[in-house]
């Protein structure tokens, strides 16, 4: 028998690790002195010791471990823990390798500009959205004017409020701009046939995402810098963008005021 020190320096595993391994069960003493509560291990526990750094070296919990040592369990089990573990680091590994990948992206934009970029894009999950909306082809993208008109008066006269910052939502570029503006509400409601303004569920997303704090006049500098982000990062548009005013201009329809603050958003997947 040695002493928990000892044991410690041949396995190299301190002391104080291995005393959790007791608490926990994991590894007992062989012995414990009844009068000094002196910890003595045999070198016969090694094996058990090494096992379970070999295990938890492969990302295991002290938990998994403990049910992998069991001597009845089914081999199955030790092959579906093992599986598991295993998609687990698979999907770790993507992540970072997606990281990378942004990191080269920012990398070549500054060696290539000399400067940090002033729009920062991120990937975000945004979840459903019921919306009343109407929507059409406008000659440009100031004059949506008379949808937001037209939309605000069919709520107003149906007592209809919005719960949230108002979007606009782009499903075809120019020349022919294909344009819903749109109010998110809270509950679905009847609206009257002769009316162009119908309510729906936006769909959840996974979007590419950047924050425009200045005028709507200077908005292509956030689109050109978020498609550019989608383009360098290996993503591909799979919807509508979308502009959400999160701080409207303080005069209705301004494209100068600097304080407004628009997020842009395109949904996107993976190419």
């Amino acid at each position: 028998m040695i002493r928990i020190g000892l044991f410690s320096k041949l396995s190299q595993v301190p002391v104080k690790t291995l005393r959790y391994y007791d608490e926990i069960g994991l590894l007992e003493p062989a012995e414990i002195d009844s009068f000094t509560d002196y910890r003595y291990y045999s070198v016969t526990q090694l094996p058990r010791l090494n096992r379970i750094l070999a295990l938890k070296d492969l990302g295991l919990s002290l938990n998994q471990i403990t049910l992998l040592l069991e001597d009845e369990l089914p081999v199955e089990q030790l092959r579906g823990m093992l599986r598991l573990k295993q998609v687990e680091i698979q999907q770790r590994m993507g992540q970072e390798e997606e990281k990378l990948t942004r990191v080269a992206a920012r990398l070549r934009q500054i060696e290539q500009e000399n400067k940090m970029s002033n729009y920062d894009v991120v990937i975000k999950k945004v979840e459903p959205q019921r919306i009343a909306s109407v929507r059409d082809v406008i000659p440009s993208y100031p004059e949506q004017g008379h949808l937001w008109q037209e939309l605000e008066t069919e709520l107003v006269r149906n007592k209809i409020k919005s719960t949230g910052p108002c979007l606009t939502l782009y499903h075809s570029d120019e020349p022919k701009i294909d344009a819903e503006v749109c109010e998110p509400i809270t509950e679905d409601v009847s609206l009257p046939k002769n009316t162009r303004v119908q309510t729906r569920e936006l769909p959840a997303a996974e979007v590419a995402a950047v924050i425009h704090h200045g005028p709507f006049n200077t908005l292509s500098e956030s689109y050109e810098a978020v498609l550019k982000w989608i383009e360098a990062n290996g993503y591909q548009i799979n919807g509508p963008g979308r502009e959400i005013y999160l701080q409207p201009p303080a005069e209705g329809g301004s494209q100068t005021d600097p304080d407004t603050v628009t997020e842009v958003q395109f949904p996107v997947m993976k190419s």
